[in-house]
């Protein structure tokens, strides 16, 4: 008896092992399914809300900006989905009929290759290993060009009917301060995105610095910001909708072209202005811009060779 016993033994400690393993794979399928639920949660149609204030600054003589309110109808729309993939591209609606093309958010789950923001229109690429990005999303942004902004990698959690991400990314100026400011020249974005039922938050909390080459960062303020994404009637959407049926396939061949630029994974700087305009000046009201060759030499004109 204890001979069948010491022989059992080894297969009990098999199937233990194996039941365990079991247990740990369905547990991270079932939370990767709740990471991709509320990312696609932030598809639909929304009333905006931007808020901003300036909180705190090293320098006593520091003049505070005066706080920013804005306010939007925005339709943020699913143009691509995979297993660990998910494109979300927002489009801006005014005065119920007029669209812009706005921001673009990719979500991509355990990516090893990314573009980190530096400075002055400088991105450098990143490799990073499978053990640093293990269960991890990473969220690239991009502007209305398709061109990058910044990205930022971290873990979402769900907690008592809450999902939250969390993640500190250097970025370029905000939009909002882009033409206004050259006070500093980088970001640093505190980004928390918390999603409940159909409505969801994006909460900054910003370190606006200079940042010169050799030199430590120095802090000139900081901010606090509250985007808020109050769902409406999807209807009201219908606009944006049919703007993006007509346009889409010229983003489509937009982004392919930008793909080729990151694909050649090396540290990449952009031209502000060509022709004294911005790239999303010649690709929003240039021409028309359909073929895939004529966007390739738009773009090659900014990329610093």
């Amino acid at each position: 008896m204890e001979y069948n016993l010491l022989l059992r033994k080894p297969l009990l400690l098999t199937l233990a092992l194996l039941t365990g393993y079991s247990f740990v794979l369905n547990a991270q399928k079932d939370k990767k399914q709740k990471d991709i639920q509320a990312i696609i949660s932030m598809a639909g149609c929304y009333n905006v809300a931007f808020k901003y204030t300036e909180t705190f600054a090293p320098e006593i003589d520091y003049e505070m900006a005066f706080d920013y309110t804005s306010a939007a109808f925005e339709y943020a729309k699913i143009i691509q989905q995979t297993e660990n993939k998910i494109v979300l591209q927002h489009l801006l609606i005014i005065n119920d009929s007029m669209i812009i093309k706005h921001w673009r958010q990719d979500w991509t789950f355990e990516k090893t290759e990314v573009y980190r923001f530096d400075k002055n229109n400088k991105w450098v690429y990143e490799p990073k290993s499978k053990k640093e990005v293990e269960g991890k999303w990473t969220q690239e942004v991009y502007q209305v060009d398709d061109s990058p902004r910044y990205t930022g990698t971290a873990t979402w959690t769900h907690v008592d009917g809450t999902a939250s991400w969390y993640n500190k990314a250097d970025s370029p100026l905000p939009r909002r301060e882009y033409t206004k400011r050259s006070d500093y020249n980088v970001m640093k974005r505190g980004n928390r995105v918390q999603i409940k039922g159909e409505d969801w938050l994006h909460e900054q909390d910003n370190d606006k610095v200079i940042r010169e080459d050799g030199k430590e960062d120095v802090l000139l303020v900081q901010e606090k910001g509250y985007n808020t994404y109050v769902n409406r009637a999807n209807e009201d959407c219908n606009p944006a909708r049919e703007w993006w049926a007509k346009n889409q396939n010229k983003w489509a061949v937009v982004r392919t072209v930008w793909e080729d630029v990151y694909g050649e994974q090396k540290n990449l700087e952009l031209k502000d202005k060509v022709e004294d305009k911005h790239i999303y000046e010649h690709l929003f009201y240039g021409n028309n811009y359909e073929e895939k060759a004529e966007i390739e030499a738009l773009i090659a004109k900014y990329v610093v060779r």
